[in-house]
């Protein structure tokens, strides 16, 4: 039930961002505007907060959910329009979608995640070398200075 919770809010917010931008500047259709939102929800949820969000922290996931909207914007965005050129207004609303998605993982990381989201973050890692008092090891047919004494 979280999932789907997060899942309503992140498709609404995305939608209402896009269609904004999208639509109302750049006279994109409802339809293709839905159709990118749908997409792009689904897409950024799954990668950005289930998977790299508990891995990593909120800036990366937000840099990471910045080019995935940026490459769906745009590649959707080409195919379902025609006319000029989407790349500006792709860039627009992948900067407006990474900012809503800044907050956004904090909610997700609180509210829906186990442990906060922080599977990976609290590691503690003790690496230590192998140490030993000699630093050649002595073969039994070679006779060392010691031993000729």
């Amino acid at each position: 039930m979280k999932h789907l919770r997060a899942l309503a809010v992140k498709s609404l917010a995305s939608l209402v961002l896009l269609y904004v931008i999208l639509g109302l500047m750049y006279d994109m259709s409802f339809t293709n505007v839905f159709l990118i939102s749908l997409v792009l929800g689904l897409a950024s949820y799954v990668i950005g907060d289930l998977f790299l969000l508990p891995k990593t922290n909120n800036t990366i996931a937000t840099l990471a959910d910045f080019g995935l909207a940026f490459m769906i914007i745009w590649i959707l965005g080409e195919s379902l329009t025609y006319g000029e050129s989407l790349l500006i207004a792709s860039l627009i609303s992948a900067a407006g979608i990474a900012l809503f998605e800044y907050f956004f993982h904090k909610y997700v990381a609180g509210n829906v995640l186990e442990d906060g989201g922080r599977d990976y973050q609290n590691t503690n890692y003790r690496y230590q070398t192998e140490a030993a008092e000699e630093l050649y090891p002595i073969k039994p047919d070679v006779k060392s200075e010691e031993d000729t004494k």
